[in-house]
C-alpha cells in the first residue's frame, strides 16, 4: 500500500477541512449554537431557498427574540409574519413547538435528536441538524441536498421512493460520521454536507472539478452524477376550482374569514371561498346593498395558483355589500391597514393589493 493511500483522509475529515475555508460561513443562523435560532432556520429552510428565508428569519427574530416570545405570541401574529413563506403547516407547528418547549422542557430545547423528534414539526433530519449544530451529537442529517451528495458519492442507485432503501442510506450516512474531535467536527461536517449540495453538487450540471471529494465519488467516476439520486415515484397532482368573493363595504373595508384548521390555507385569513358560482351567489343574496345602488358584479380574471400537490383554479367575483355574506366561516370587515399584517395566502394578498 502506497504512502499516499495510507495518508488519505476519511470522507468526513476532508469535508470538515473544506467547510472551514470554502463552505458557507456568513449566513445569520451559522456560527451560533443557540438551538432556537438554528431550529427556526431549519424549519424555514424546508423546501424554501436561502435567499427567500433571509428576510423572514430576521423579521421573526425581531418580533420573537426567544422561544418564550414565540410561545407567548398569538397564532394570528405568527401566521401574519409567516405570510408569503408558504407551507403554512410549518408555521402552525413552529408555534406549537415553541409552546411545548416551554411547557414540557422548561423553556430549553432538548439536547438529543431523539427528544427533539418528540416536538411537533421536527422530523428526523431537522432533529439531527439541531442536535448536531448545537450539541455536537453524532447523528446524521438527510435533507434533499445531503441525499444528492451521498447517493452520488457512493453511486447508491436504489429507489429512494421505497422506504427501506432510504433507511439503508440513513445507515450508510451514520457510518460515515466523524470519529475524531466530535465537539467541533460534527457541526462543521453537517454544514459541509449542506454546503456541498447547495453550491457544488447541484441537481443539474454539478461543479465536480470544485468538489473536495471528487476522487472518492463513484458517480463522478462513472461519468453520470446527474443519474443520482434515484426516485421514481412521482406525486399525483390534482386540481380544484374555487370561487372567491371580494366584497368591500362603503368604508372600503374588505370581508375576510379565517379558514378552518385543516385543508387549503388552514388557519389563514382569506376571502370567502365557495365551490361554485351558485354557492357564492346564494351567500350574498340576503346581504344588504349600499344605499341607492344596484347589485353590481365584476368578474375578475381567472388565475391558477400552484400548490405542492394541487393546482387551484380561482374565479373571483368583486362586489359591494353592507353586511358580510352568509357563509360558514367566521368573518369580519378589515381595513387595509389591518389586513396588511394578517396571515394571508399569497394569492389573496396579491388580489387585495391589486384591487385597491
Amino acid at each position: 500500500m502506497s504512502k499516499a493511500l495510507k495518508e488519505k483522509k476519511p470522507f468526513a475529515e476532508t469535508l470538515v477541512v473544506w467547510q472551514k475555508s470554502h463552505g458557507r460561513n456568513h449566513l445569520p443562523w451559522q456560527n451560533t449554537r443557540d438551538p432556537y435560532r438554528v431550529w427556526l432556520s431549519e424549519i424555514m429552510l424546508q423546501q424554501t431557498q436561502v435567499s427567500t428565508v433571509l428576510d423572514y428569519y430576521a423579521k421573526f427574530l425581531q418580533h420573537f427574540t426567544t422561544v418564550a416570545d414565540l410561545a407567548a405570541a398569538s397564532q394570528d401574529q405568527v401566521m401574519g409574519l409567516w405570510s408569503g413563506l408558504g407551507y403554512y403547516s410549518r408555521a402552525r407547528n413552529l408555534h406549537q413547538c415553541a409552546k411545548d418547549v416551554m411547557t414540557k422542557f422548561g423553556g430549553a430545547f432538548p439536547q438529543t435528536a431523539q427528544d427533539l423528534m418528540s416536538l411537533p414539526g421536527i422530523g428526523r433530519s431537522t432533529a439531527a441538524a439541531v442536535a448536531s449544530f448545537c450539541f455536537s451529537e453524532r447523528v446524521a442529517i438527510m435533507d434533499g441536498n445531503v441525499k444528492r451528495v451521498l447517493t452520488r458519492l457512493w453511486a447508491y442507485d436504489a429507489d429512494l421512493s421505497v422506504s427501506k432503501n432510504e433507511k439503508v442510506l440513513w445507515q450508510m450516512a451514520e457510518g460515515a460520521l466523524p470519529t475524531k474531535q466530535i465537539q467541533t467536527a460534527m457541526p462543521r461536517y453537517s454544514q459541509a454536507l449542506m454546503d456541498l449540495g447547495a453550491t457544488i453538487c447541484l441537481p443539474r450540471k454539478p461543479l465536480c472539478q470544485a468538489c473536495p471529494v471528487r476522487t472518492e465519488c463513484k458517480a463522478h467516476e462513472l461519468g453520470e452524477p446527474e443519474k443520482f439520486p434515484v426516485k421514481t415515484r412521482k406525486l399525483k397532482r390534482t386540481s380544484e376550482v374555487l370561487w372567491l368573493l371580494l366584497a368591500n363595504n362603503q368604508k372600503g373595508q374588505v370581508w375576510l374569514e379565517k379558514r378552518p384548521e385543516s385543508g387549503i390555507w388552514a388557519s389563514l385569513y382569506s376571502l370567502p371561498v365557495f365551490a361554485s358560482e351558485e354557492a357564492l351567489s346564494a351567500a350574498v343574496l340576503n346581504s344588504d346593498l349600499p344605499k341607492n345602488s344596484k347589485r353590481h358584479w365584476e368578474i375578475l380574471p381567472t388565475f391558477k395558483h400552484v400548490l405542492t400537490h394541487k393546482d387551484l383554479h380561482c374565479h373571483v367575483v368583486k362586489t359591494k355589500l353592507n353586511k358580510g355574506p352568509i357563509s360558514t366561516g367566521s368573518g369580519a370587515w378589515w381595513s387595509e391597514e389591518d389586513w396588511q399584517v394578517l396571515g394571508l395566502p399569497t394569492p389573496i394578498r396579491h388580489l387585495l393589493s391589486n384591487s385597491r
